[in-house]
C-alpha cells in the first residue's frame, strides 16, 4: 500500500472512531436529566438580572483593579530585576519567585485571614479587598517576568542610540525601551487578564457580601439555594462572554507580531 494510501486509511479510522464515540455518548446520555438540571428554564431566568448586574459587574471590576495594580507592581519588580543595585535585584528575585511558586488561593486566604490577624490589620474593602490585594501581589509577580522579557527584548542599538542623542538612562527606558517592550509583550499580557477574569473565581475563599459576589460565588450560591446545576452553566456562559473576545484579540495581536517581524 502506497504512504498516501495509508495516510488516508489512517484518517479514515481516526474519523470512524471519533464518530463511534460520539454516537456512544450521545445515546448512553440522559437527556431528560440533563435539561432538567443543568439547563432548566425556570432557574436560569432566576438567576436574572443579577448575574449580570452584580456578579458579572463585579468580576470585571475585580478583574480591572487587580490587573491595573499588577501592572504597576510588575513594571516597577521589573525594573527591579534590571538594577545596577544588586540589593534591588535580590528583593525583585525573591518576590517574584516566592509568588510565582505559592498557589493564589493561599495567597487569598493567607490575605483575608492570616495577615489581618497577625498584624491587627483590617483591609481595606474587607474581605473582597483583602483578596484583590492577594491577587495584585500574585499577578505582579508573574506580569513582572513578561515585563522583564519583554525590556530584554529590545535591541541594545536602541539605548545606544538614544544615549548618543544625549539622554539620560532614565529618560531612555521611559520615552525608548518601555513603549517598545509594552508593544512586544501585548499579547502575554492580554493572555494574563484573562487568566486573571478567572482567579477572580477564587475570591470565594475570602467571603463576601451579597453585593460583592462575582460569578463563581454567585452560582454557588444560587446552586444552594435551587439546587440545580443550571446557574453554574449560566455562570460559564458569562465568563466565555467575556474571556473568548480577549483569546481572539491574543490570537490576533501575536499574527500581527509575526507579521511585523
Amino acid at each position: 500500500m502506497k504512504p498516501s494510501a495509508r495516510r488516508r486509511l489512517f484518517r479514515g479510522v481516526l474519523y470512524a472512531v471519533f464518530v463511534i464515540v460520539l454516537a456512544a455518548v450521545l445515546f448512553a446520555a440522559d437527556w431528560e436529566a440533563i435539561q432538567t438540571n443543568f439547563f432548566n428554564p425556570q432557574v436560569a431566568a432566576a438567576t436574572f438580572p443579577d448575574v449580570i448586574v452584580v456578579a458579572a459587574k463585579n468580576t470585571i471590576i475585580y478583574t480591572a483593579i487587580a490587573f491595573v495594580g499588577g501592572l504597576i507592581l510588575g513594571l516597577i519588580l521589573a525594573l527591579m530585576k534590571l538594577s545596577p543595585v544588586a540589593p534591588y535585584r535580590w528583593v525583585a528575585t525573591g518576590y517574584v519567585e516566592l509568588f510565582r511558586g505559592l498557589p493564589a488561593l493561599l495567597v487569598i486566604f493567607g490575605f483575608a485571614f492570616a495577615v489581618p490577624i497577625a498584624f491587627n490589620w483590617r483591609p481595606p474593602g474587607g474581605s473582597a479587598g483583602a483578596g484583590l490585594i492577594a491577587l495584585i501581589i500574585v499577578s505582579g509577580a508573574y506580569i513582572a517576568e513578561t515585563l522583564r522579557a519583554g525590556i530584554e527584548a529590545v535591541p541594545a542599538g536602541q539605548r545606544e542610540a538614544a544615549r548618543s542623542l544625549g539622554m539620560n538612562p532614565a529618560w531612555t527606558m521611559v520615552s525608548v525601551v518601555l513603549p517598545q517592550a509594552f508593544r512586544i509583550v501585548t499579547p502575554p499580557l492580554t493572555n494574563e487578564l484573562v487568566i486573571l477574569i478567572k482567579d477572580t473565581s477564587l475570591l470565594f475563599i475570602a467571603g463576601m457580601a451579597l453585593n460583592e459576589r462575582e460569578l463563581t460565588t454567585f452560582a454557588r450560591d444560587s446552586v444552594s439555594q435551587s439546587a440545580n446545576a443550571t446557574p453554574l452553566v449560566i455562570a460559564a456562559l458569562m465568563y466565555l462572554i467575556i474571556t473568548l473576545p480577549l483569546t481572539q484579540l491574543v490570537a490576533r495581536l501575536e499574527r500581527h507580531n509575526k507579521r511585523g517581524r
